[in-house]
């Protein structure tokens, strides 16, 4: 099927944060979990990474809701809580934002938390099209450009959500939502989520887009979008 031969094809899985549903995150979280430890979900997620084939390179930063630096810049996943990922060959957990480069193809990769902020204060964005509001942090040239709202923004010395080097893709997450779009030759888009609809987000009135994956052939930055 066209699925496996691209399948076969496949050489990096970039997840740009929340590899897990972390506990205490939102209101009514916990009668949602199966998992509501911590622990127990960094190993079933360590478990279920652990049957992607080794020569698939997997790099992770941390979301909300993963077991890290509540703000952003925050290095990596806590690898105290996280270990059996750690633990992974063919893992590399890298904090948010980082700035990597794959086949000479420059990837920006950010959880988006920012997006909270700038989705409702950007003039023509929604939730439903993440990829505009990302595309507008590109033309600040930094990654949370609006301070004293949402974004918990880490008080260091230097500004490292400043967009230095311009990408090749720049990659979020964090609102549930795919999305996608080509600003200025950099593809810009958003991952999406595997998680259905919370019933918190319910009564926000958010409809999430699940179970999409997206493709990215590094040769002509095509991507392709995957429905499972």
């Amino acid at each position: 099927s066209m699925h496996r031969e691209l399948a076969s094809k496949v050489k990096y899985l970039v997840i740009a944060g929340d590899l897990v549903d972390g506990i205490g995150v939102y209101p009514g979280q916990e009668d949602e979990l199966a998992l509501k430890d911590v622990y127990k979900q960094y190993e079933y997620a360590a478990r279920l990474l652990s049957e992607i084939p080794d020569y698939i390179q997997i790099i992770i930063i941390p979301g909300n809701h993963d077991a890290a630096f509540p703000a952003i810049p925050s290095p990596p996943i806590f690898k105290e809580y996280a270990e059996p990922v750690y633990e992974l060959p063919n893992v590399l957990m890298l904090g948010d934002p980082s700035h990597i480069s794959l086949h000479e193809v420059e990837f920006l990769i950010t959880h988006g938390r920012s997006l909270d902020d700038a989705i409702p204060s950007f003039p023509g964005c929604s939730f439903s099209h993440p990829e505009d509001a990302m595309v507008e942090l590109l033309k600040c040239r930094h990654l949370a450009p609006i301070y004293g709202q949402k974004t918990p923004l880490a008080p260091v010395p230097r500004d490292y959500l400043v967009v230095e080097r311009i990408p090749d893709v720049f990659q979020a997450g964090h609102v549930h939502m795919m999305g996608a779009k080509v600003y200025k030759g950099i593809l810009v888009v958003n991952t999406g989520t595997w998680q259905s609809q919370t019933s918190y987000q319910r009564s926000m009135g958010l409809e999430p887009k699940p179970a999409i994956a997206t493709l990215v052939n590094l040769v002509s930055l095509q991507p392709v979008f995957m429905e499972f």
